[in-house]
């Protein structure tokens, strides 16, 4: 018979962090800076029913700690262009594909839309995509090889 793993389940309301709307982590003094410290991390993030948590496994325990965080705690961090496309990376460590469809404006922000997350481009990243960007009479829109998909707002 399988054993279930025990858990310890911290709400956000006791986290001691927290994730602004640019992707960076605070806590109660202040931003983190220490690059190991934010990879651990964001590579510890995941996602349930209840929202985004970092998990870690202590001496056989799965800690889930839920941590607050404004508008998504997935952000691109990164892209390459590849033939087929454009690949983003993600501060959770993944890569997914460019959907041209799934991209919006909101406050000034880029955001897409994903099955697993809602995703935000960090000011890093937009630089990165400003070759593929351009200013139309429809509003801005991503400018890949033949095709042209203006950005919606919302």
């Amino acid at each position: 018979m399988a054993q279930t793993k025990k858990q310890n389940i911290i709400p956000k309301e006791q986290a001691v962090f927290w994730m602004d709307k640019d992707g960076t982590w605070h806590n109660e003094h202040g931003t983190l800076e220490h690059p190991k410290i934010i990879k651990y991390f964001n590579q510890s993030i995941a996602k349930d029913d209840q929202g985004y948590f970092l998990s870690q496994i202590i001496n056989d325990v799965e800690e889930k700690v839920y941590f607050p965080y404004e508008e998504t705690a997935v952000f691109v961090v990164d892209l390459v262009k590849k033939d087929a496309g454009i690949k983003l990376t993600l501060n959770i460590l993944e890569t997914i594909a460019l959907n041209p469809e799934a991209l919006y404006i909101k406050a000034d922000a880029l955001f897409m839309e994903t099955d697993a997350h809602l995703v935000k481009f960090t000011q890093k990243a937009l630089a990165r995509m400003t070759s593929f960007l351009k200013e139309t009479p429809q509003g801005l829109a991503l400018n890949f090889g033949r095709t042209q998909t203006i950005i919606r707002e919302k």
